[in-house]
């Protein structure tokens, strides 16, 4: 079975299993004790501490271990937030981040809060423009994720840091998905990380904040952890945390250039084994071991079973893989095809036979899928004076594009086609379907159920 789905979680390191097991003989008393299994277990906590400082670029006293990643996002807004009360209530953050961070701001609004989405382009990437444009007077901070978790695309955040540093407003950059390949250049003011993310154990997560960033700690304050994460430390995962991301640190140049060159080879030879295929994500600054395309005319469910039967492991954003039936809120602020949606992201040492044998694979298993999905219905389709009309109503992705795919042919050049559909995900794809196939996207229309796509025929 091969593994491609790093980017949700890395295997474990086994670098973090050897700390892990040997950290239980050591690690196990109380820290904050002054007896001799007390003082054990405050050095190897101290010692991890330095060591991921030493990591992060970082001061040993403004880095805390909290139980996850996403904790440690929500500590870090609110704590951020709380300490500029004064300033104001105004968070900025962009459109592609991370759930955990969205949640922050979405709890912010509820609260009486205001928060601004900076757009990305279709590759993923903000403007740092767009960042100084939304600074306020009133804004208490800004985030900014390091890289994306779903397409890979690596973000400008030493531009963007300046920016608000200029405005005098803290950058929180969620450092999850890079972490293990390098620090995060630029003046950000507080970090977060995720432990499983690189290779070591998950329920461990970084939280960063340098001196002078204006931070009051919300809920119950514990004393430990300068009273930003509650409860006793685990020490054996921390300190299996810190030794696995100083050992993928020290293996990080060589094998980022081993499998950019198998990323680049799945992003150069999928669009040319299996036709209708979008590659998104930036072209050159994403992470090394991610890339994800989608493939139009395919249920992004179906795709992946058809993948696991074959022995791969990957992911989607597909609308068709959520129980929502709605695309990934980073597609769709892409504004790229969302059906049919692939991420690969290899781990560290992933062999080239098993992306070889995967590109051998992915072509069947597309048809496959296609086959399965059929042709539409002949009554499904109408012609309403000179446009034809597609009804799709109580269709799924990708069964709307597949049924437009299919009659666009039977309209002249200059005439309309009328797509009928209450599937959130047809506002996303069928756009980019007109895009990927040089047809004009009209707009939409209003209709008595679900919503009017318009396309005009052009070529």
């Amino acid at each position: 079975m091969a593994y491609f789905d790093a980017a949700s979680s890395a295997p474990l390191h086994p670098i973090a299993r050897q700390a892990l097991l040997a950290s239980f003989d050591e690690g196990w008393a109380d820290p904050a004790r002054l007896y001799r299994e007390g003082r054990r277990a405050r050095v190897l906590l101290d010692a991890a501490r330095e060591a991921a400082a030493e990591a992060v670029g970082c001061r040993p006293d403004e880095l805390t271990f909290t139980s996850s990643g996403t904790r440690a996002v929500h500590t870090g807004i609110a704590g951020a937030l709380a300490g500029r009360r004064r300033i104001g209530r105004h968070l900025i953050v962009s459109a592609v981040e991370h759930s955990s961070v969205l949640h922050s701001a979405e709890l912010l609004e509820a609260a009486g809060g205001s928060v601004t989405q900076v757009a990305v382009d279709r590759t993923g990437l903000v403007d740092p423009a767009a960042y100084a444009d939304a600074l306020r007077a009133d804004t208490a901070l800004a985030c900014l994720q390091s890289a994306n978790h779903e397409v890979g695309t690596e973000q400008p955040v030493g531009a963007v840091a300046e920016v608000c540093r200029e405005a005098g407003v803290p950058l929180l950059v969620d450092a999850a998905q890079s972490l293990g390949w390098g620090p995060v250049d630029g003046g950000w003011s507080l970090l977060t990380a995720s432990a499983h993310k690189w290779g070591g154990p998950s329920g461990v997560g970084l939280l960063v904040v340098r001196k002078g960033a204006r931070f009051a700690a919300q809920g119950p304050v514990d004393e430990r952890e300068s009273g930003r994460a509650l409860g006793f430390e685990n020490i054996p995962a921390i300190v299996a945390a810190a030794a696995s991301l100083r050992a993928v640190r020290a293996e990080a140049a060589e094998e980022a250039a081993r499998l950019r060159e198998l990323t680049d080879r799945i992003r150069a030879r999928v669009p040319r084994l299996v036709s209708d295929v979008e590659v998104v994500g930036h072209p050159v600054r994403r992470l090394p071991g991610v890339v994800t395309f989608s493939c139009l005319y395919v249920d992004g469910e179906a795709l992946l079973h058809e993948l696991d039967r074959e022995g791969f492991s990957v992911s989607s954003g597909s609308s068709c893989t959520s129980s929502t039936l709605t695309p990934s809120h980073v597609l769709r602020a892409m504004g790229v095809l969302s059906e049919g949606n692939v991420r690969v992201s290899l781990p560290s040492g992933t062999a080239e036979e098993d992306v070889e044998r995967f590109l051998a694979v992915l072509p069947g298993a597309v048809t496959a899928v296609r086959e399965k999905l059929g042709a539409p219905v002949a009554s499904d389709v109408a012609r309403e004076e000179d446009v034809l009309v597609v009804d799709s109503l109580g269709k799924r992705c990708p069964i709307p594009v597949i049924e437009l795919a299919k009659v666009i042919g039977d309209v002249p050049v200059g005439g309309l086609v009328r797509v009928l559909s209450d599937d959130e995900a047809a506002r996303l794809d069928i756009p980019a379907w007109c895009e990927m196939r040089d047809q004009e996207y009209v707009g939409e229309e209003p209709a008595d159920r679900g919503t009017a796509y318009v396309i005009r025929r052009v070529s």
